[in-house]
């Protein structure tokens, strides 16, 4: 290769070399930049922090923490079924028949219950659709209370993802609860 390189002006070997280190940076860094697209299985996974807006401010401080209604009263499905569920309007009309009726926000939950339409939340914990979750086999199944994944909701004002949801997080329960830990297990 040096013989050959000799037979051209230093000028043009240095750009060649140029060329060279150019072309290998690029696509050592498209390499990388498209490995990471393909193996980070999107944004809200690992969105640590996460707390969107929703349509009316809920307390889950006031409803779980102060007044001790349990997570799964609201979110019923989650003993029996692969999501935990939004609870519908006819739950929180329950007590909000009777309780503060004259917040504005109770007023829009009770114009929507009254017109059977649903309160449109915005999810907080999303997994990218290749995951097989159910929140039967964990809170049913495992035994597992809703803080270890949810974290302390009882005292958020607003809910907020607390944990990473990536696969290395749930491997690492899986192995301290000696569960199954097989490929097929979590994903289609």
């Amino acid at each position: 290769m040096r013989r050959i390189m000799s037979l051209f002006p230093s000028f043009l070997r240095s750009v060649v070399s140029l060329w060279l280190a150019a072309s290998f940076l690029t696509s050592t860094t498209a390499y990388a930049g498209f490995s990471w697209w393909f193996w980070t299985p999107g944004d809200t996974v690992d969105h640590v922090g996460y707390s969107p807006d929703q349509p009316i401010p809920f307390s889950h401080k006031l409803h779980a923490g102060e007044r001790k209604i349990p997570c799964q009263y609201c979110h019923s499905s989650a003993r029996r079924s692969i999501s935990s569920g939004v609870p519908p309007t006819n739950t929180c009309m329950g007590c909000h028949r009777f309780v503060k009726t004259d917040s504005e926000y109770i007023k829009y939950i009770t114009e929507k219950y009254k017109k059977n339409e649903p309160i449109e939340w915005v999810k907080v914990h999303d997994l990218p659709d290749f995951v097989r979750f159910s929140h039967q086999i964990h809170v049913t199944g495992a035994g597992l209370e809703c803080q270890a994944c949810h974290g302390p909701v009882e005292e958020m004002e607003r809910v907020e993802q607390i944990a990473p949801l990536q696969m290395g997080w749930c491997l690492d329960c899986h192995r301290k609860k000696d569960a199954n830990i097989d490929c097929i297990t979590c994903h289609y």
